[in-house]
């Protein structure tokens, strides 16, 4: 995938994730989606930073980073859950 894809599906997330919160009623949308991303994204370093404890890791890709991105912590978990299991 090209690099311009890669920042239009990050900013395609953002919007969504903005619009959601807008329509939540949330008095800041763009800062609250950006704190969902940044959340996701937290979530999939603090998982690989504590590899050396847990042992468990997740190889650091696009998948995983947008799926980390746009799922949050579910989406983490998700990954998690298909690493044992495959």
């Amino acid at each position: 995938m090209p690099w311009w894809g890669i920042l239009l599906v990050f900013f395609g997330t953002f919007l969504v994730f903005a619009l959601l919160h807008a329509v939540a009623k949330n008095k800041r949308p763009f800062s609250r989606a950006l704190l969902s991303i940044a959340i996701g994204l937290g979530t999939l370093f603090a998982v690989n930073l504590s590899t050396g404890l847990t042992g468990v890791s997740i190889p650091v890709s696009l998948l995983s980073v947008l799926t980390a991105a746009v799922g949050g912590v579910p989406g983490v978990t998700l990954i998690l859950a298909l690493n044992l299991f495959f």
